[in-house]
């Protein structure tokens, strides 16, 4: 970990203030990507946010490209004050506290507009061909495919089923499972291929001024649209009625004019929506028990309700089903276990 004063030293010199000049660092919330976040301010008025990453991590060292490049075409994001690779240390620009989650109370009329101007954003990153990528100076993650859909579901299975519902699947279930779970990746892989996200979700759409700004952006890579759509749509930490989620989805829809019947694109959407939110119960898993950022626990019950839902709704994925009403009735049975999160 940097001490404060090099990290001051960093900003001060990317900012061009003398030593004299008072500053204040102040630590924000730990979010789940190997890095801290500090609000600096200067001038009693102006401000950045400052970021020291574990390049460990690799995808944190991929942030600061994907960022100039996603303003380059024109996707909102926070601007790029100064990094340096070396130190680890980013300044970005002070986007505020206000995002898609601090709004979730909000009336419906003020969220879908903003639900709706983040949609029609998400979309252009969608529309951009991976061809035009910036060879060289843009790197990504390793695309969506049959290892990283693999990986997903093996992360659900160990940090999740077991971990978290202390279930350990009988052989027969696990290869029915296994085999349609394969399948799922099969057709998800099928399907259009674009720029994705990968971690669309409210706490990472911040609201300046009304207009949505994407943050957290480094897991872009090339993928399936629909498994942002089911990011944002079926996020765990909202809550949406069915009817709020078709009248987003049919917004996006009509955005998007691909060569897809509404009923193709629903199927689509809600089989991407049970692929992100396997990932995200395994992530409330990992934070929760392995890393021990407790909080992530406190949305398992609605990431599972959400689970639920898409694969309910999916008839093709009756063993995941199955799956998910057992790790409800587990979860609920040993409730104390997790009483002080739920």
């Amino acid at each position: 970990m940097k001490s404060q004063k090099e990290m001051t030293g960093f900003a001060r010199e990317a900012l061009g203030l003398p030593e004299s000049a008072p500053m204040e660092l102040t630590p924000m919330a730990i979010r789940g990507s190997d890095r801290n976040f500090f609000r600096l301010k200067w001038n009693h008025t102006d401000s950045a946010i400052l970021i020291y990453y574990d390049p460990k991590r690799i995808e944190n060292t991929y942030y600061a490209d994907i960022a100039l490049f996603l303003r380059e075409i024109h996707v909102p994001v926070p601007g790029l004050i100064r990094h340096d690779p070396t130190q680890c240390l980013m300044l970005m620009e002070d986007m505020g506290d206000t995002d898609l989650w601090s709004l979730r109370h909000a009336p419906w009329e003020v969220r879908r507009t903003l639900y709706q101007k983040t949609l029609a954003i998400v979309h252009r990153l969608h529309s951009f061909h991976e061809k035009n990528l910036p060879s060289g100076r843009v790197r990504l993650m390793e695309g969506f495919g049959p290892v990283l859909y693999h990986w997903e579901r093996e992360y659900f299975r160990d940090h999740f089923v077991k971990g978290v519902c202390g279930i350990e699947l009988e052989s027969s279930l696990g290869q029915e499972l296994e085999k349609e779970l394969s399948a799922l990746a099969e057709r998800l892989t099928g399907t259009i291929r674009s720029l994705v996200h990968r971690d669309l979700q409210s706490r990472n759409v911040m609201i300046r001024d009304g207009e949505p700004f994407l943050i957290d952006f480094q897991g872009m890579r090339i993928g399936c649209p629909f498994y942002d759509l089911g990011s944002l749509l079926n996020d765990p930490y909202v809550d949406f009625s069915e009817e709020e989620i078709d009248e987003l989805l049919s917004f996006y829809y009509v955005l998007s004019n691909w060569d897809l019947d509404w009923e193709v694109f629903q199927d689509y959407f809600r089989e991407a929506s049970a692929q992100r939110l396997m990932q995200a119960l395994g992530a409330y898993g990992f934070l929760g028990l392995t890393k021990g950022l407790n909080a992530f626990l406190a949305h398992v019950p609605a990431g599972l309700r959400n689970l639920l839902r898409a694969a309910a709704h999916a008839q093709s994925l009756p063993r995941l089903r199955e799956l998910a009403l057992m790790c409800q009735e587990q979860i609920e049975h040993n409730n104390l276990r997790y009483n002080a999160f739920f």
